[in-house]
């Protein structure tokens, strides 16, 4: 549109200055000025329509209304404030059905419309609203998704090929600006000498899962101190697995299912706690996706179970080696996103960039279907780069 408009100025700037020579004879001015006059009326009918354009302008920075359709599991949050608490500008959040019929989007979570806990918005929806679907389940206790087939715009989740990318935790280099960040402690030689081994905390507990069988097997060869529901009772309040594991030189974060980035907040409190996490989940490469190499010990490193238990008695007995785990901590800061401030406040900055734009997920279960950890889209990112700027 710019070099339309530039092309048509030069043709005006032309126009403008024959008629100016045109008119400075006099015996010329009847005619000229009514041909000037013709020439200007028609270059300004094709002008380009500026008020149009300036809306579309102040489209782009207007602001928008984010209706959140349900709240996770039943539990009603106060919404936050995007601006105050994440300086997201341009975001008004409700919770209020009524003002279904003047929500730019629909915040869905999965959950609740699985469980028949509640149904989908009324169609037909208001022009250009978009839906979209949150969930952070894995795909193994995600149910019922030929129900919703068509029915969204946009998904937000853990997966890095959604449509909003907003992981369980990252690391940022640096101090971030986050609030729900959490500047690393260097590694301190001194502190590696904890008074506790292994720690486990779960509320979950399945003997069909693959982690129930691992720490069958792992408790065979070392301590395991199991913490949750089946285990020790964890003491209350908020930080309170964080300050657990900074008793303990290595913690269990093995997840409940095994598929491409579902790597949960086990990960992220035993780092934050100096803790190194022995994880069991995605592969290797999708876990370095997210973190340096050494700053975690993956089950799959090892041809057995009792390898496994061997290293981690050794770099017990040898803190230069456990050392190793721990020396790359310093310059990073974790962001562990605030369940649900965050993701709301995330999913409404989004859509404002997004207005005006049209998308529809024809499947979320061909979406959702892991594509198979071998197959993780970690395989194009082969050396640790720090997640930011979500």
């Amino acid at each position: 549109m710019g070099c339309v408009w530039a092309r048509e100025a030069r043709a005006l700037r032309f126009v403008l200055r024959r008629a100016a020579r045109a008119l400075r004879s006099p015996r010329a001015v009847p005619v000229t000025t009514a041909v000037f006059v013709l020439v200007l009326c028609g270059f300004l009918l094709h002008l380009p329509d500026f008020h149009h354009d300036n809306s579309n302008l102040a489209d782009d920075h207007r602001g928008v209304k984010l209706l959140v359709w349900t709240h996770p599991f039943g539990q009603n949050r106060k919404l936050p404030d995007c601006w105050a608490r994440y300086r997201i500008e341009g975001c008004t959040l409700t919770d209020d059905p009524l003002e279904y019929p003047h929500a730019d989007a629909v915040l869905v979570h999965h959950r609740e419309i699985a469980t028949g806990a509640a149904q989908l918005p009324p169609e037909p929806r208001p022009r250009a609203q978009k839906w979209i679907w949150m969930n952070y389940e894995s795909p193994t206790h995600t149910l019922a998704l030929w129900r919703l087939e068509g029915e969204f715009n946009l998904t937000l989740t853990y997966r890095r090929d959604a449509d909003i990318f907003l992981p369980y935790g990252y690391l940022e280099p640096g101090l971030s600006r986050s609030p729900d960040a959490h500047l690393l402690r260097a590694g301190s030689r001194a502190r590696l000498d904890r008074p506790q081994l292994v720690a486990w905390v779960i509320s979950n507990w399945s003997d069909s899962q693959a982690r129930v069988a691992f720490f069958y097997e792992l408790q065979r060869y070392v301590r395991i101190d199991v913490y949750g529901r089946v285990g020790v009772p964890l003491a209350a309040g908020r930080g309170s697995v964080v300050r657990l594991l900074s008793r303990y030189q290595f913690y269990l974060a093995l997840e409940n299912s095994q598929h491409t980035d579902y790597i949960t907040e086990k990960l992220w409190n035993a780092v934050l706690a100096g803790a190194v996490p022995v994880v069991l989940g995605a592969s290797r490469r999708n876990y370095e996706r997210f973190l340096p190499p050494k700053a975690f010990i993956h089950v799959n490193d090892f041809p057995s179970v009792r390898g496994l238990a061997r290293y981690l008695l050794m770099l017990h007995r040898n803190p230069s080696k456990l050392w190793h785990h721990l020396d790359w901590r310093e310059g990073y800061s974790i962001v562990q996103p605030s369940f649900w401030a965050h993701h709301y406040c995330t999913a409404c900055r989004e859509v404002r960039k997004r207005i005006g734009t049209k998308q529809v997920v024809q499947s979320l279960e061909q979406f959702w279907s892991d594509p198979g950890l071998s197959h993780s889209h970690s395989r194009d990112v082969p050396r640790f780069t720090p997640i930011k700027h979500f």
